[in-house]
């Protein structure tokens, strides 16, 4: 796996921490810092995801794409899978994640309770790389709804 990142602006610019990311499968991605009002060289134009956000949300990618998976493997009728992630961070640099929350909802027909508990287990226990190694620094805890449709 690789990815190239590139500064796209620069220092006399109002865009001087724009950043995009070219992944290995081809996939564009932007990111910017926040506005910093002070000294707006070392900020942002709040035009895209800061950096951490997109980690958060590869998190949950990664950790929702297990438990689709392994509920269809299951043969569960999976129709809809979504995580909402709530994060703290430390107050001082590195400002590393401390807690993480991922609260699932889960949508399908017939799905039991007990399938849907044991595939987020099974993806923060064993397949989900960004959560296990994020564990390292953050108390994760989850919780989830499961809709019968």
């Amino acid at each position: 796996m690789e990815c190239t990142v590139s500064w796209t602006g620069d220092a006399g610019t109002r865009s001087a921490m724009g950043f995009v990311a070219e992944t290995g499968s081809g996939h564009v991605l932007m990111m910017d810092g926040a506005p910093d009002a002070a000294k707006p060289e070392n900020g942002g134009q709040n035009l895209a995801a800061r950096p951490m956000e997109t980690v958060l949300a590869g998190t949950g990618g990664c950790t929702a794409y297990d438990v689709v998976l392994i509920l269809k493997r299951g043969r569960h009728r999976v129709e809809r899978c979504s995580v909402k992630l709530t994060s703290e961070r430390a107050e001082k640099d590195p400002k590393v994640f401390t807690k993480i929350h991922m609260h699932f909802t889960v949508a399908g027909k017939g799905i039991p309770a007990a399938a849907v508990e044991r595939a987020i287990a099974m993806s923060h226990e064993t397949y989900c790389s960004a959560s296990i190694m994020l564990a390292k620094t953050a108390e994760i805890t989850t919780s989830f709804d499961l809709i019968e449709t």
